[in-house]
């Protein structure tokens, strides 16, 4: 398609001046304007045909399939002389304020959908433009390298910096050597026969298990779209989960990621290997956010008859009012009858700062005594699920992923 320039349009644009000018000096001079407009409109064309033509080369873009959140990109055909390019992509990705390319602002699928590319012709009047419908997806993961490393040194150090100094020894059902007994040691690992054979205190020694099956669940739901400094719960929750993926997987366990709202949405199936890290990332990419209260019943007894092994489930959720925690707390107790369950949750760091803030008004008051209801009514839950056998983490956003790395790794060891 051909469009004019600025240099064209003021051309024209000049024309009305020059005859309002004409026509009162001159009243038929007028008409001698309507040559010059027809002399641009010439021009145009000419220029428009001098220009050549954009080839499908400059149409083709080389877009990344995977990106963190927070990482920038550009979405330009390889450089060509006097070209100018344009993409139009759907959210998560935005454009950027200062400059050509686009930044993933959260956690998503993004589309590419279309590009335009426009040559400016020789004279400077017209544009020759070309467009091309892409639809590209983008997958936005989020964004693991500040605890990655933590997480792996975290890994690093539990298998080779332990007691026994051992990398497979722990306290698992695996027998493997009787030892003598050191300091330190349980009382309950002594084998008491076998020191009577022996005349001397011997322990028995276990090898941590391995290919244990991991599993961990992501409530999507309206509670866990909330923010807590600044960032979704739900994408907090992705993060720490991929971090004990990663170190499962490097481990030697199978790991398994499953996400439900009013409904389950994603299962990424069980996977194991340190490879299929990235199907991981792809699956994480692909929980969505959800307005909807979550549906624990349903969502769980799915999850339950999808497992064919014992595992340790791991729940990433939030609970907002009695109602719901009563649910969430009924559909956990019938997931104990197979599995180990591990609920995950934030510290509300907001209900903290409003109860420990020294009051300045009555509204202040007001809102430290709802601030304390509020946290009464969650250390109930909490206490109710523990009773019940259930382990619960509670620790603040930023300690969150490393704590539950150090909790999945001794329950490893003592699997």
């Amino acid at each position: 398609m051909i469009y004019p320039t600025s240099r064209a349009v003021y051309c024209v644009a000049a024309a009305a001046p020059a005859a309002l000018a004409l026509g009162v000096i001159f009243p038929a001079g007028w008409a001698v304007i309507l040559v010059w407009i027809a002399l641009v409109a010439v021009l145009i064309v000419a220029d428009a045909l001098l220009a050549s033509p954009i080839s499908d080369r400059a149409l083709t873009i080389d877009a990344p399939g995977t990106i963190a959140v927070g990482e920038r990109i550009e979405l330009t055909p390889p450089a060509l002389p006097h070209t100018r390019f344009a993409a139009r992509v759907a959210p998560p990705l935005t454009p950027e304020s200062t400059g050509p390319g686009f930044i993933a602002l959260r956690r998503g699928r993004a589309m590419i959908e279309r590009v335009w590319a426009r040559r400016q012709g020789p004279l400077g009047f017209a544009w020759r433009q070309a467009s091309r419908r892409i639809d590209q997806p983008v997958i936005i993961t989020p964004d693991l390298a500040p605890v990655r490393e933590q997480g792996m040194r975290q890994y690093l150090r539990s298998t080779q910096r332990g007691e026994r100094m051992r990398p497979e020894s722990g306290d698992g059902t695996e027998f493997q050597a009787l030892t003598d007994f050191q300091p330190g040691m349980e009382r309950r690992a002594i084998d008491w026969k076998a020191s009577a054979r022996h005349f001397s205190l011997l322990a028995r020694e276990y090898r941590t298990e391995r290919d244990n099956s991991i599993v961990l669940a992501i409530d999507a739901g309206r509670a866990m779209a909330d923010p807590i400094a600044g960032v979704p719960r739900v994408d907090r929750a992705v993060s720490a989960a991929l971090l004990t993926a990663f170190v499962g997987l490097k481990s030697g366990d199978s790991v398994r990621l499953f996400s439900f709202a009013a409904r389950p949405q994603g299962d990424s199936g069980t996977l194991s290997g340190a490879r299929n890290f990235a199907r991981l990332q792809q699956s994480a990419a692909a929980i969505d956010y959800s307005a909807d209260e979550s549906n624990y019943t349903l969502s769980l007894i799915t999850l339950d008859g999808r497992l064919q092994r014992r595992s340790l489930v791991i729940l990433f959720t939030e609970f907002t009012d009695p109602t719901a925690a009563e649910l969430m707390v009924a559909a956990a107790r019938r997931m104990l009858k197979r599995h180990r369950v591990l609920f995950v949750l934030f510290e509300d760091v907001e209900l903290i700062e409003m109860q420990q803030q020294r009051p300045a008004s009555a509204d202040d008051v007001v809102r430290a005594n709802v601030a304390t209801t509020l946290l009464r009514e969650r250390r109930i839950v909490i206490e109710r699920l523990r009773r019940h056998g259930i382990d619960v983490i509670e620790a603040r956003h930023d300690a969150l992923p490393l704590t539950l790395v150090e909790r999945y790794l001794h329950v490893r060891e003592r699997a």
